[in-house]
């Protein structure tokens, strides 16, 4: 019982400081965001695996951990995208003004 109290009671604690932030206009960056996220699974995971709360706050900082390295890259791959498609746009526009021009 106490293990199910603790969950609830964390995952709430979670969803409430999400709203916070949403309700400031702050817009959360996707390493914050995945810090969150695998915090809070990581927490229930170590919380019910570990048998209390030091099993919580490791598999936390774990899982916070691991959710900023996956936020991290996620941004990563989004900046490379819009590289590529800034770089193929530009291409395109260059190469119909010199047909134009010639």
């Amino acid at each position: 019982m106490k293990k199910i109290f603790f969950c609830f009671s964390l995952i709430l604690s979670v969803l409430a400081f999400t709203n916070t932030t949403q309700a400031q206009h702050k817009k959360l960056s996707d390493q914050g965001r995945g810090a969150i996220i695998g915090g809070a699974g990581g927490a229930v995971a170590g919380g019910l695996i570990g048998h209390g709360v030091g099993g919580a706050l490791i598999g936390g900082a774990i899982g916070a951990g691991g959710g900023y390295v996956i936020g991290n890259e996620h941004r990563k791959n989004v900046e490379k995208k819009k590289r590529a498609r800034w770089r193929a746009h530009h291409t395109l526009v260059r190469r119909a003004k010199y047909r134009y021009h010639n």
